[in-house]
């Protein structure tokens, strides 16, 4: 038989879920998805390959686009399917252990600090928010007149001309994607407790039309999710050129990274 190692997607309470509740939830390499306990926490885990998932083929893996798009999707799914039904802290992509041993053995270790992030986070989502501007098109390149009359501008000067209207409509466009994150940013008080600020997307990562300005996350109570996502698509109104993303809810991504165990404690320590 193959060996396995196990693959961690989450912590929650122990008494979150019981195994019946996950019975038809799959996840990485479609494998299905269990709990490891101990004491007040559990850790929802699946049993994957190890020639997959060993710490070298993990390297390998990370580099292979269609499987690194084909895992992240698998364990996205299986933490918003048990975000769905209880307070989870979601680990890092790729979060493997020898097995449920260790799994345990971190548990033990980070009892404590998970049951406190568990109980803070309780009843609360994430919300995504981003601010995106429309850059003006660059001026056409200078052409020399045909068959111009007499005393027409030069080309050279036309140009120099769009190229200070689109400097002045670039300007002006960035004071209103300015004002769209202040409004954000005022919008959310009262109704988000926690705000995670990501660096910009650019490029390939972006994946949407415009210049992203700002990328912030949001931790909100539930109670209040719609009304913090209403007020959010409304920030941007009466700013042409302006446009403000809204994604969620989620699980809290952006607010357990710093106790998401460290790759170490995983594949790595054999």
């Amino acid at each position: 038989m193959d060996e396995q190692l196990c693959y961690a997607y989450a912590v929650l309470g122990a008494s979150a879920l019981d195994d019946k509740s996950l019975a038809s939830v799959r996840g990485v390499a479609d494998a299905p998805v269990a709990l490891v306990r101990h004491g007040q926490v559990a850790a929802a885990v699946s049993a994957v390959p190890a020639a997959e998932f060993s710490e070298s083929a993990l390297r390998a893996g990370l580099e292979d686009l269609r499987w690194l798009e084909a895992t992240a999707r698998a364990h996205h799914f299986v933490i918003e399917t048990l975000a769905g039904h209880t307070t989870v802290l979601p680990l890092r992509l790729a979060t493997v252990y020898l097995d449920a041993s260790r799994v345990r053995e971190m548990l033990a270790g980070r009892e404590a600090e998970f049951a406190a992030l568990l109980d803070r986070l309780a009843s609360h989502v994430e919300w995504g928010v981003k601010v995106y501007v429309e850059a003006p098109p660059e001026p056409p390149p200078a052409q020399a007149p045909t068959g111009a009359p007499a005393g027409e501008e030069n080309p050279g000067r036309a140009y120099l001309r769009g190229r200070r209207h689109q400097r002045q409509a670039r300007e002006d466009a960035w004071r209103l994607a300015e004002e769209a994150v202040r409004r954000t940013e005022e919008e959310a008080r009262g109704l988000a407790v926690e705000r995670t600020r990501h660096r910009p997307q650019q490029g390939g990562l972006a994946q949407v039309p415009g210049e992203n300005i700002a990328n912030d996350a949001y931790l909100v109570p539930r109670r209040l999710s719609e009304e913090f996502r209403d007020r959010m698509l409304h920030a941007a109104d009466g700013l042409p050129g302006v446009r403000v993303d809204v994604t969620g809810p989620w699980a809290p991504y952006s607010f357990t990274a710093p106790l998401a165990p460290d790759a170490r404690e995983g594949a790595g320590q054999r």
